[in-house]
């Protein structure tokens, strides 16, 4: 692989919102990680819907103001 195609990979989004790949990193796995709760907690809903009533859509809505917040 050409160091171009590895910059492509790794540094040109990363760039493009400036931020560098470390802090790319950081933003998306926490925003993965966010994401893998609420759907956990949708499916403890699915199955008991008296548990989680509102923890995915808080989630989901918490994330939303945090991208709009970085203003990209």
């Amino acid at each position: 692989m050409t160091r171009t195609a590895l910059k492509n990979l790794f540094l040109d989004h990363p760039a493009s919102v400036e931020e560098s790949y470390v802090e790319h990193m950081r933003f998306a796995a926490g925003f993965a990680f966010w994401l893998l709760v609420a759907g956990l907690a949708a499916l403890v809903h699915a199955l008991v819907p008296a548990l989680c009533e509102t923890t995915a859509s808080r989630i989901v809505r918490g994330l939303c103001q945090r991208m709009d917040s970085r203003g990209r």
